[in-house]
């Protein structure tokens, strides 16, 4: 029995920022031989970057059509698709897929041995119920994002945090000293994930409901980086088994091949970056969905450009921010940086910038994936976070010495272009960067060694595998 392959079902919430992640967890399984069959939207999968030829023939990419709701643009099936305030709508038409998903189920052969899903399912776990199937919640953010957020009785506003300030301090159950804790302007906007929205249910509310349904809760971290932080989420869980899924480094020449490559924009930017010195450049990467108003756009630009560190810019307006560009950078901003930087509009292939030996830094928004990307080439980081967890990850990395915050207003989270320029210059170019970089160089053998990453995945595998051999 241990010989045979596992069928796993793998769902992810409808953000790229997750199908990525469970995308290279598919991967990882279907490179031992297991069979995938990952879900989501049609036009999200078409989407979805290629899968290796070698194992394409185990990853079988399932659409399920998204229901039609009231206030849902027809085309949006990801959250990039939309600007913040809609996102809810998506929540209600994913919903919608609960009766698609147990069809499914009821129809795939061979049986699922598990179901690995995110977040937002808060239905899935009685459907895979009634087909005995058990569920693990992979978790694409790390484990102390989730600890910060506590065991499931205080994922309600009943616990004991109800005012944006008491989520401004650690709470009490972290039991090492940390830094973990929200800026008052990101508590404000971060308590919204405790209030139903369009759908009826509040991202917290599905939090708890799928942590209470799972069998198992999957993280992509590894021990080398959090141990502390995971060793607490089990005490936090008790009686769920939670197992570190490794960091899952994406493979650069995978993600060159990528069919949404915008090539002329590449490659002019690796022509600039050819010419540039060895780590001197700074890599700047807020996301697709990070929202800054046309104000705080113009104070980042016009702080790199005070800064005067060479830059590539990966520029994406989000959803809703408007037609045109003109908005959005300073007037003149491009004609006085050029030769200093390169402004890239759209989609640019970041892990291969990343890599780039003319790369020394990285200004992020602290996702996860991004902050793992970043460490994967040794890069210090010049930390912007924007939303959801994002601050309480940026307080991990600079209290790790990893990186550095941009000072912002603890009321608003305004930041100044002089802000911008110092926090630029400490990480790239000035004495006080050595401790950063060096601190960075150091964790580049964690976070792109690909052997202990790989453990992870076997440990998990076994962990699967014993589960199946214990109800077989």
């Amino acid at each position: 029995m241990d010989d045979v392959p596992l069928h796993v079902v793998v769902f992810p919430w409808l953000a790229f920022g997750h199908m990525l992640p469970f995308l290279e967890l598919s991967k990882s399984l279907a490179k031992r031989g297991h069979r995938i069959s990952f879900l989501s939207t049609p036009r999200n999968i078409r989407r979805l970057p290629n899968i290796p030829p070698q194992i394409a023939s185990l990853v079988d990419l399932v659409s399920l059509p998204l229901p039609k709701v009231d206030g849902l643009p027809e085309d949006a099936e990801a959250t990039t698709d939309l600007p913040p305030p809609e996102v809810q709508y998506l929540k209600k038409a994913f919903d919608g897929l609960d009766e698609p998903f147990a069809r499914f189920l009821q129809e795939v052969s061979p049986k699922p041995d598990w179901i690995i899903h995110d977040f937002c399912h808060h239905w899935i776990s009685p459907i895979a119920s009634r087909s005995k199937v058990p569920c693990a919640f992979f978790s694409i953010i790390p484990s102390s994002s989730l600890v910060f957020l506590g065991p499931p009785s205080e994922m309600k506003l009943g616990g004991l945090r109800r005012t944006p300030e008491q989520f401004t301090k650690p709470p009490e159950w972290i039991s090492f000293p940390s830094s973990a804790a929200f800026r008052l302007h990101e508590a404000r906007v971060f308590m919204e994930h405790y209030r139903d929205n369009a759908s009826g249910f509040s991202d917290i509310q599905r939090l708890e409901r799928i942590i209470q349904g799972c069998e198992l809760v999957a993280i992509r971290s590894c021990k080398e980086f959090e141990s502390d932080w995971l060793a607490l989420l089990e005490e936090l869980y008790e009686k769920k088994t939670v197992v570190p899924v490794g960091l899952l480094p994406p493979h650069v020449q995978e993600r060159i091949e990528d069919v949404h490559t915008n090539t002329t924009g590449a490659a002019q930017v690796f022509e600039w970056l050819n010419g540039q010195t060895p780590g001197s450049v700074v890599y700047v990467a807020l996301g697709s969905e990070a929202m800054l108003s046309v104000e705080l756009m113009h104070e980042l630009a016009l702080g790199l450009e005070l800064s005067e560190v060479p830059f590539v810019w990966a520029l994406r307006k989000p959803a809703g921010m408007g037609a045109g560009d003109v908005e959005i950078l300073p007037e003149g901003f491009e004609d006085r940086t050029r030769g200093l930087g390169v402004v890239a509009k759209g989609w640019i292939p970041q892990l291969s910038v990343l890599a780039h030996p003319s790369v020394g830094g990285f200004l992020t928004h602290c996702g996860w994936s991004s902050i793992i990307e970043g460490l994967q080439f040794g890069h210090a980081l010049i930390l912007l976070p924007l939303f959801v967890d994002q601050g309480l990850i940026a307080r991990i990395m600079e209290e790790k010495k990893i990186g550095l915050e941009v000072p912002r207003n603890e009321e608003d989270g305004s930041f100044s272009k002089e802000g911008v320029a110092k926090a630029i210059r400490l990480i790239m170019v000035e004495e006080e960067a050595e401790p950063f970089r060096c601190k960075a160089g150091d964790l580049k053998e964690v976070f792109s060694d690909n052997g202990s990453q790989e453990r992870y995945v076997d440990n998990f595998v076994r962990c699967l595998k014993n589960r199946r051999e214990k109800q077989g």
